[in-house]
């Protein structure tokens, strides 16, 4: 019996698992590195190796080093600045799936799905290559999800149900399934004396004031659990809060090809008076199946004209 070949994508999820396992140990050393990806691993070659596929550069993280034909190439693009991130470098990623007039759900709350198959299998990736995950209560209330990386090989990040003004029943599969570690996260005042757990979930009372308020206090949790990779998964109001908070570094939003009309909307943050003071992040585009997704940088500002770019194709 002949075993099934590896797809172009799962060889390069390989590849980008490998790197953020990796980043770690590298971290600590002042030089570059160059590896190839052999038998599964990543082996450290010479730099004029031909198999070479990465290169890991002390300032910067992982770049790739493979030619621009390479099918690889597009998923390298997109993954590896996440890759990079380290306990010393650490990094917050949000994601919202939207129509094109800006919507995440109905009225009614159903969001399944907004987006096709090929985003939904996105951010399995990025529950696979994070270290935890975030959500708010409304996608706790609205989904029951399990938040658990089903669609790719990898492992289930900490689940974090962030629920600041406590409205949430222990009656959801997150608290009891025992599928991922879960952690329940409300403001400090919301917490009884001596207790300590919701269901299966321990719960954690944070600080509603201070800058950035409870998201930033949040962070500083998952932050002092050595969680390098943070991926705030929704819904709207919980990536609003993170965005406005100024505590995201990338922010993936895919635009699905679809006109809900109205419902509950994506992002929302207070508004500036002048639309030259809106935030215009730098930015590349993909391609998802129909949808298309922005990768913005909110570390980085776009040029006032940005040049003309293809758009890739990732899934």
């Amino acid at each position: 019996m002949h075993a099934v070949p590896e797809s172009t994508e799962d060889v390069a999820w390989d590849l980008v698992r490998a790197a953020a396992e990796l980043a770690e140990s590298l971290d600590d050393e002042a030089r570059s590195h160059t590896f190839a990806f052999r038998d599964g691993r990543l082996l450290a070659v010479n730099t004029s190796a031909i198999d070479a596929v990465l290169v890991w550069c002390p300032d910067r993280g992982w770049t790739s080093a493979i030619g621009p034909g390479d099918p690889r190439g597009q998923v390298l693009d997109l993954y590896l600045p996440l890759c990079s991130a380290t306990r010393r470098r650490p990094i917050a990623i949000g994601h919202l799936g939207q129509s094109l007039d800006g919507f995440i759900a109905t009225e009614s709350g159903d969001s399944q799905f907004v987006t096709g198959h090929a985003n939904v299998v996105h951010m399995h990736w990025l529950r696979g290559l994070c270290d935890a995950i975030v959500v708010g209560a409304g996608t706790v209330a609205a989904d029951d999800p399990q938040l658990t990386t089903r669609h790719v090989p990898g492992p289930d990040p900490l689940r974090v149900i962030f629920d600041p003004s406590r409205r949430l029943s222990p009656r959801f599969r997150v608290f009891s399934d025992g599928a991922a570690p879960t952690l329940y996260v409300c403001l400090e005042e919301h917490v009884a004396g001596g207790e300590t757990q919701v269901g299966d979930a321990p719960v954690i009372g944070v600080p509603g004031d201070g800058p950035g308020g409870a998201p930033a206090a949040l962070l500083r949790v998952l932050r002092d659990r050595g969680c390098a990779r943070v991926f705030v998964e929704g819904g709207g109001v919980t990536v609003s809060a993170f965005l406005e908070a100024g505590l995201l570094d990338r922010l993936h939003l895919a635009v699905a090809p679809v006109i809900i009309g109205g419902g509950r909307p994506a992002i929302r943050l207070q508004p500036p008076a002048q639309l030259r003071d809106c935030l215009r992040p730098s930015y590349r585009v993909f391609r998802m199946g129909g949808d298309v997704l922005f990768d913005c940088d909110l570390r980085s500002t776009a040029e006032p004209e940005p040049a003309r770019s293809r758009i890739s194709r990732v899934l």
